[in-house]
């Protein structure tokens, strides 16, 4: 009887291992298959242009991935695109503790800062971004906040930083002109013309004058740059 008991006691424990296991590999499967239908959605999604059924597609593979979901940069970008910058800043916060050193995220978190009005802390960000890139579009930002924060003595430093650096000749900074019209200007027409608002407020009107002169021989219809030179007159 004992012998029969211990049989029967071994054949359920073998029987319950195998169950265990052939769940798990019908739970696994499932899942992956979960997963590529959701990337042929979200690839559906992207081709026909629809944001909302590409974000709920997302969600759900992050769902299904997990915390370390790659997809998370995708939703961050998402939001990003469509000007959610709170939803954008916490994503990206997510993917920025997993990976730091994410330059794209880190970029988008001042960015989104920025435009919520955190600029404090959008200058934390934009500090550790350009340490990071040493990259001259990353520090005009980081010189564009300190200024607006009135730290114009580390806008000056920052500014005198990034004019050592090469220009990549990819960027270019929008002004608001009036309430109809924005200007395309050139990076390094952009950072000239930082350096002078700078200099005007140190007191430094010979810097501010030959930084506005540069400024326009970089790019001679920068309206902004041609007032404020005309204004030292």
């Amino acid at each position: 009887m004992n012998k029969f008991n211990i049989s029967m006691k071994n054949r359920i424990v073998a029987l319950s291992v195998i169950l265990i296991v052939s769940f798990a590999g019908f739970s696994q499967n499932q899942t992956a298959d979960d997963i590529s239908m959701e990337k042929q959605i979200l690839k559906s999604a992207k081709k026909i242009g629809d944001p909302s059924v590409a974000k709920s597609s997302i969600f759900r593979l992050i769902a299904l991935e997990g915390e370390n979901s790659t997809y998370k940069d995708s939703l961050a970008y998402i939001y990003f695109s469509a000007r959610q910058y709170a939803p954008c800043f916490m994503i990206a916060n997510e993917v920025l503790q997993r990976d730091p050193k994410h330059l794209e995220m880190l970029e988008i978190k001042g960015i989104s800062l920025e435009a919520l009005g955190a600029f404090d802390k959008s200058l934390e960000v934009y500090e550790e971004l350009f340490k990071l890139s040493n990259n001259n579009f990353h520090g005009y930002n980081l010189a564009k906040l300190q200024y607006s924060l009135k730290k114009y003595d580390d806008a000056f430093k920052t500014i005198q930083e990034i004019e050592k650096l090469n220009d990549s000749g990819t960027y270019k900074v929008a002004f608001v002109i009036n309430q109809n019209h924005n200007q395309e200007i050139e990076l390094l027409a952009a950072i000239s013309y930082l350096k002078g608002i700078t200099a005007i407020e140190l007191n430094k009107k010979d810097v501010a004058k030959a930084s506005f002169e540069k400024a326009l021989k970089i790019q001679s219809d920068f309206i902004l740059a041609k007032e404020k030179l005309e204004s030292l007159k």
